[in-house]
C-alpha cells in the first residue's frame, strides 16, 4: 500500500496541484570509477534486502547479467533493481564507471533523487569518480559517500575522506552537499559503518542513511500524466519497452497516453499503455498503476525513444532531458566482402547490418550512426573505442558478419579553427618505468600536466593532457613498457586546436600471397620476416595479414608453402621445424593495430586482419596513385 502526506497546495491553471511526498520510497544510483566494487555491493544490499532466500545459491556479479559485462569484470549497461527495508522500497540502479559507457549514468541520474558515490579504500578518487560526481552534482542530487574495500591491507581510511572532500569542492558542490556523510565498507563482506576503524556486522547503517538522507520523491498523483523515459529494452513478445520515473500524476494499463519530447519539437503521437511493471528485486511485477516516483516498465509505444515524455492527452507537456555528451571517435561498419563472406555468419546483408545498427540506437544515446559512401557500409560513431568495440563483439555473438575500419577521431570547427577532441590521462606506474611513459606520451603531443609521487615514494602519478587520436594504439604498449604494473585511466577534457600530424604505427604487415592452409613449413620459412598472427592448419586467402613486420612496410609472404618431397628426405626432417607461439590479437588490440588501408573481417567464428584491396597488383596502383595526390 502506497502512502502520501500533504505538504503543498498550489493553484495552477485553474486546478490545485497538490505536492506529495512518497515517505515509502527511494530512488538512488550507485556511481563510481571502474572496478571500485558497486555491482559486489548491489548484491550484498539484495541479499540482507530480503531478495533471496537464506539458503538460495545465487552467482557473484548478479547484476552484470550480460555475458560480456561477466567476462570482462566490468558493468556496460545500467540495471534497475530494488530492496525493502523498513517498509520503504529503495529502488536502486547499478551504473557502468567506465567513461565509454559515460552516456549510461547521465541519462539514468534522470530517475533518482540521490546517489551513492562509491571510493576505493585504497586508490581514492579517480577520473571517472570526477566525471559521474560533476554529473550528480549538476541534477542537485544528494550524495552519499561510501569508501569501499576498507578491508584492503593498503587502504588509506585517513585520506581518502579528505580527497573526496577535495574533490567536492572542486567541482562547485553546494555547502550541503559538503556535508555528505561518510560511510566504510567492505562491499564484499557485506559491512557498513560510520567509522573509518569499525568493520561493522552488516549494511543497516547504509540502508538506515539512504533513508534518512536521501529525499523521498514528491509530486501530485492526481495531476496529468509526466513519465520521463530514460531508457530503452526490447523484447521479441511485445516489443519496444520504455523505462523511466513517473514525475507527476499516475500511469494505468490501458491509458491513452501522448509521446512528447522536449528538444525535438516535434506533434505529439497517440499510443496506448498495453503493460506496465516495476522492478522487485531482480523481476519485473505487473501492476495496474503506478504513481508519483515509482520507476516502470511499459510497452504499447512502438515508437517510444529515450527522452521522450508520456502525458496524458490533455496536457501533452514535455520534461527537459539530459544533454549527453557527443561521440568523439568514427570507424566505418561494411558488409564482409572477403573469400570467406557468409560461411561463418548468420547475418550479413547490408539490410541486415543497417538494421542492427539502427536499432542500437534505441538503447544507445551516446551513439550515432549514420550512412556511408557505398550503400554497404556505414558511419559508427561512439566514446571510444570500447565503447565501438563492445557493440561489434556483441553483434558477432548475434551471428552478424562485417568488416570494421581503423577508427578515427571526430574533429570540429570552433570559430574558424579546426578542434580535435583532448582526453586528461591518469597514469599510475612503478618509478623505473616513468621514464619511457613520459617520452612515449610527448612523443605523442601529451602534455605534462602533473608529475608526484605516491606515499610510499615506489610510484608515480602522472597527468597529461593528449590528443585522443594519439593514444590510439598505446595501451598495450603501455602494458608492454610497465610489465603489467602500470594503471592508466582516461577521461574526455575538451576541444582543442588540432595539433599536427605524428606517426603512431612503424610497423608493418605480412601480407598471404595466395590463398590456401597455412602449413608449418610455410609458416617457419615466413616467422623470420616477423611475428606471425596463425598456427599451421589455418585457411586463409590472398591479402589476408598474417603478420606483422618489424619495420615499416609490408611485405608479401606465402605461410601455404609445402615442403617439395625427395627420394633422399630423411624421415626426421619437419621434427626440426621450432615454430614460434603466434600472437592472438583481441577485439580492441586487432583494431588498434590495423593501418587505415585495412580491415577487421569480424565473424562469429573469427576475427581476421586484411588488407582493404586484398589483390597485390591493384593494392600497389592505389598505394602509387596515393603518393601523387
Amino acid at each position: 500500500m502506497v502512502y502520501y502526506y500533504v505538504q503543498t497546495v498550489q493553484p495552477i491553471a485553474n486546478r490545485e496541484e497538490k505536492t506529495l511526498i512518497r515517505k515509502d520510497l527511494r530512488n538512488i544510483a550507485i556511481i563510481a570509477h571502474v572496478d571500485h566494487g558497486k555491482t559486489t555491493l548491489v548484491d550484498e544490499m539484495l541479499k540482507q534486502g530480503g531478495i533471496f532466500r537464506e539458503n538460495q545459491v545465487t552467482e557473484e556479479r548478479v547484476m552484470d547479467s550480460n555475458a560480456l559485462e561477466r567476462e570482462r569484470g566490468i558493468t556496460i549497461l545500467a540495471k534497475n533493481t530494488a530492496i525493502h527495508y523498513k517498509d520503504v522500497k529503495i529502488n536502486v540502479v547499478d551504473t557502468p564507471g567506465h567513461a565509454d559507457f559515460g552516456g549510461e549514468v547521465e541519462r539514468i541520474l534522470k530517475m533518482v533523487n540521490g546517489v551513492i558515490l562509491l571510493v576505493d579504500a585504497a586508490e581514492g578518487p579517480m577520473p571517472q569518480t570526477r566525471f559521474v560526481l560533476q554529473k550528480a552534482l549538476e541534477l542537485n542530487h544528494k550524495v552519499i559517500v561510501v569508501v569501499n574495500k576498507i578491508d584492503r591491507p593498503d587502504a588509506r581510511l585517513d585520506e581518502v575522506p579528505d580527497e573526496v572532500l577535495e574533490l567536492l569542492i572542486d567541482l562547485d558542490a553546494s555547502n550541503e552537499q559538503l556535508e555528505s556523510p561518510v560511510l566504510f565498507c567492505s562491499g564484499r563482506d557485506g559491512t557498513a559503518s560510520l567509522s573509518p576503524y569499525d568493520r561493522g556486522t552488516d549494511l543497516k547503517p547504509l540502508f538506515d542513511t539512504i533513508l534518512d538522507y536521501i529525499p523521498a520523491p514528491e509530486g501530485d498523483p492526481d495531476g496529468e500524466l509526466q513519465l520521463l523515459v530514460s531508457s530503452i529494452d526490447y523484447n521479441d513478445y511485445v516489443g519496444r519497452i520504455g523505462i523511466g520515473r513517473v514525475e507527476r500524476g499516475t500511469v494505468r494499463v490501458n491509458q491513452d497516453v501522448c509521446i512528447t519530447n522536449f528538444h525535438e519539437g516535434t506533434d505529439p503521437k497517440r499510443t496506448r499503455i498495453v503493460s506496465l511493471y516495476q522492478i522487485d528485486g531482480l523481476n519485473r511485477i505487473p501492476v495496474e498503476s503506478a504513481s508519483v516516483g515509482d520507476i516502470v516498465c511499459f510497452s504499447g509505444a512502438d515508437s517510444i525513444t529515450i527522452g521522450d515524455t508520456v502525458t496524458s492527452v490533455n496536457c501533452p507537456e514535455p520534461l527537459e532531458f539530459v544533454k549527453v555528451s557527443e561521440p568523439t571517435m568514427e570507424m566505418t561498419f561494411s558488409v564482409n566482402d572477403s573469400p570467406f563472406a557468409g560461411r561463418e555468419g548468420k547475418f550479413v546483408t547490408s539490410r541486415q547490418l543497417r538494421d542492427r545498427l539502427y536499432r542500437e540506437l534505441q538503447k544507445d544515446v551516446s551513439l550515432r550512426v549514420e550512412d556511408g559512401e557505398t550503400t554497404d557500409s556505414f558511419k559508427v560513431c561512439g566514446r571510444g573505442e570500447m565503447h565501438l568495440s563492445i557493440l561489434i563483439e556483441t553483434m558477432r555473438r548475434e551471428g552478424y558478419e562485417l568488416a570494421c575500419s581503423t577508427p578515427k577521431v571526430l574533429l570540429r570547427e570552433i570559430d574558424g579553427v579546426t578542434c580535435e577532441p583532448i582526453e586528461r590521462v591518469f597514469i599510475d606506474v612503478p618509478n623505473d618505468f616513468s621514464g619511457a611513459v613520459i617520452e612515449e606520451l610527448s612523443r605523442r603531443k601529451g602534455e605534462l600536466i602533473a608529475m608526484n609521487p605516491n606515499a610510499v615514494g615506489t610510484r608515480m602519478k602522472i597527468e597529461y593532457l593528449i590528443p585522443t587520436r594519439c593514444l590510439l594504439g598505446y595501451r598495450s604498449m603501455f602494458m608492454t613498457a610497465t610489465r603489467g604494473e602500470g594503471i592508466m585511466n582516461t577521461v574526455f577534457e575538451d576541444y582543442e586546436p588540432y595539433r599536427g600530424d605524428i606517426q603512431l604505427r612503424f610497423t608493418g604487415s605480412l601480407v598471404a600471397s595466395e590463398d590456401g592452409e597455412t602449413t608449418s613449413y610455410g609458416l617457419y620459412n615466413t616467422q623470420e620476416r616477423g611475428s606471425m598472427f596463425l598456427s599451421p592448419g589455418v585457411k586463409i586467402y590472398a591479402g589476408q595479414i598474417v603478420g606483422m613486420n618489424p619495420k615499416q612496410g609490408d611485405i608479401t609472404v606465402n605461410p601455404c608453402k609445402q615442403k617439395h618431397l625427395t627420394s633422399i628426405r630423411s624421415s626426421g626432417a619437419d621434427e626440426k621445424l621450432i615454430l614460434v607461439p603466434p600472437v592472438v590479437f583481441s577485439l580492441e588490440e586487432a583494431i588498434e593495430f590495423i593501418n587505415d588501408d585495412e580491415l577487421i573481417e569480424v565473424t562469429p567464428k573469427s576475427i581476421r586482419l586484411r588488407k582493404r584491396i586484398l589483390d597485390k597488383d591493384l593494392r600497389l596502383k592505389a598505394e602509387a596513385k596515393a603518393k601523387r595526390g
